[in-house]
């Protein structure tokens, strides 16, 4: 194993004498054969201008609950307060009074008149009735209630009616058209025509001619037989 290693050793330092030294390559920049363009500043281009970006940061996101604002009540939404007003009483207060109708050509005929002293009121009132009667009312009304005396005057009278019943529906009267003429149309002749009647010619077969003569038969002739009569 060891003379293995140092044939190794001494085979390995034999190929390095035998390496030739080679030193790193320097190459020189090349020369351009044309000189470069030179493009003289213009005045009236300015310089492009790029506007800064706005920086474009999340809104934080706030773990803790946001209360609610807190608006106070408009002073004019406050409801007036409604009072009820007070109701006055008055004591009652007498009064008197009067009229009366009287026209003979629409036939009215009635009064009225009334009292009261502020504790009790007393009236009467009178009108004309179609049949002829007058009736009267008097009455009087207090803290008990109301009371009324009726009471008619004359006697009621009905005008017999001698005119015949008037049927409240008249039937209309049904329009009368004139019956349309009906057009006289007449029948026109046509004459028949006149067709010669067609005529035949029978034809005519010849009579067949038999060769042959109808045969002739003889009637035949039977002997009658006779038979003897019984005896009995």
């Amino acid at each position: 194993m060891n003379k293995f290693v140092v044939l190794t050793t001494v085979f390995a330092v034999a190929i390095a004498a035998d390496l030739r030294a080679y030193s790193k390559p320097s190459y020189s920049a090349p020369v351009a054969a044309y000189p470069a363009p030179a493009y003289p500043a213009s005045a009236s281009a300015p310089a492009p201008a790029y506007p800064a970006p706005a920086p474009n940061y999340p809104a934080p996101v706030s773990n803790y609950p946001t209360a609610a604002p807190a608006y106070s009540k408009p002073a004019y939404y406050e409801q007036a307060a409604f009072s009820k007003p007070v109701e006055e009483h008055y004591s009652p207060m007498p009064f008197d009074f009067a009229y009366e109708v009287k026209d003979d050509a629409t036939y009215q005929d009635f009064s009225h008149k009334e009292t009261s002293d502020g504790k009790v009121v007393t009236g009467s009132y009178r009108v004309a009735l179609p049949d002829g009667r007058t009736q009267i009312v008097n009455y009087k009304a207090d803290e008990n209630g109301y009371v009324a005396d009726v009471k008619y005057e004359g006697e009621a009278k009905y005008d017999e009616n001698k005119s015949a019943p008037v049927s409240a529906y008249s039937k209309p009267v049904e329009a009368t058209y004139p019956k349309p003429v009906e057009p006289a149309y007449s029948n026109p002749a046509y004459s028949a025509p006149a067709y010669p009647e067609p005529t035949y010619a029978k034809p005519a077969y010849p009579e067949p001619a038999d060769s042959k003569p109808a045969p002739a038969y003889s009637a035949p002739a039977y002997t009658v037989p006779t038979y003897p009569k019984p005896a009995y």
